[in-house]
């Protein structure tokens, strides 16, 4: 039986179509229905705000059936990924460098950014009117520092200058933990202390100087701007140091999902702030300048962090 070239044509573009869309729809099939882990806000119980308009969002831009999990804390959400049983989380800094670091089977798709463009937090050391002259005077001197358990004030900076060499424990004599944040500013403000540990936003090339009285980058909340609003001069306050940057949380997924659910995702996320600003709202309320993509090495001071807290110290 003769084949015409048109009728040849035609038996090609069926037979590629054959052989390309169950291929197209194997990883759907494979996973079944996409997990989405959330953890629900303090006090909200296991109910997330918008959930159903979320998971409707989801299932559209993956084509296939989404639930959405809500964990009761960091912890589970973590043990959850890392067993397969959800295959997208979204995570704190120090919660996602955790869950990388108890099975390297994640990775990060995207973060939020802020709408002034600060895409995490710095922590500085402050001084007032020139009283700490530089890091190295710092044990001659009194440094209040936020409670223990903060991640601005103690933490970050305990844990950035440890990975920089100046490993400096939470009980040191010069430090003085004030009972909270606000505490620490006041021991600045009433001269009980020569430094003070806080932090400021930041853009991803917005370093804060080592000196002078205005760090560069988006610092539109923070420490210095609280300090700046009680009335203090902005020129009475010096950055003396800064740490690396820790961004903000990401939205992770297992790092076996198949390629084009990651692409999708991405697109997805990359795009939701100016597609549909109602649901980017949902799903992120506390920064609202969209998603941007990220890397894993966007959180290594995340993992100095993690490293700080298990006690290890960098590069253990």
């Amino acid at each position: 039986m003769r084949v015409t070239l048109k009728a040849y044509a035609a038996l090609m573009l069926v037979q590629g179509a054959l052989w390309s869309n169950p291929a197209h729809a194997d990883w759907r099939d494979d996973i079944g229905t996409f997990r989405i882990g959330i953890v629900a806000e303090p006090g909200a119980g296991n109910t997330v705000p918008g959930l159903a308009r979320l998971t409707d969002a989801y299932t559209k831009a993956l084509g296939m059936k989404v639930e959405i999990v809500v964990a009761r804390d960091y912890a589970a959400l973590i043990e959850a990924q890392a067993n397969a049983r959800i295959e997208y989380a979204i995570y704190s800094a120090t919660a996602y460098a955790t869950a990388s670091q108890r099975c390297g089977c994640i990775e990060p798709l995207v973060a939020p950014v802020d709408f002034d463009g600060a895409i995490g937090i710095r922590s500085v050391l402050l001084t007032r009117d020139g009283k700490l002259p530089d890091l190295a005077a710092m044990e001659s001197h009194r440094i209040a520092m936020a409670p223990s358990d903060s991640v601005g004030g103690s933490l970050l900076p305990l844990a950035a200058l440890t990975a920089e060499g100046r490993k400096i424990s939470q009980d040191a004599p010069f430090l003085v933990h004030a009972e909270s944040a606000a505490a620490a500013e006041t021991m600045l403000l009433d001269g009980k202390a020569d430094g003070l540990f806080g932090w400021v936003t930041a853009a991803a090339d917005g370093r804060p100087e080592a000196s002078g009285t205005q760090a560069s980058g988006a610092q539109a909340s923070g420490t210095q701007a609280r300090l700046e609003a009680t009335g203090l001069s902005a020129a009475a306050l010096q950055v003396v140091w800064a740490s690396g940057l820790l961004r903000y949380g990401p939205h992770a997924v297992r790092s076996d999902l198949n390629p084009e659910a990651k692409r999708r995702l991405t697109v997805f996320l990359t795009n939701l702030k100016s597609m549909t600003p109602d649901i980017y709202d949902l799903l992120e309320s506390k920064h609202s300048g969209g998603f941007a993509i990220v890397v894993p090495k966007d959180y290594d001071m995340a993992a100095a962090v993690v490293r700080f807290v298990a006690g290890s110290g960098p590069g253990q």
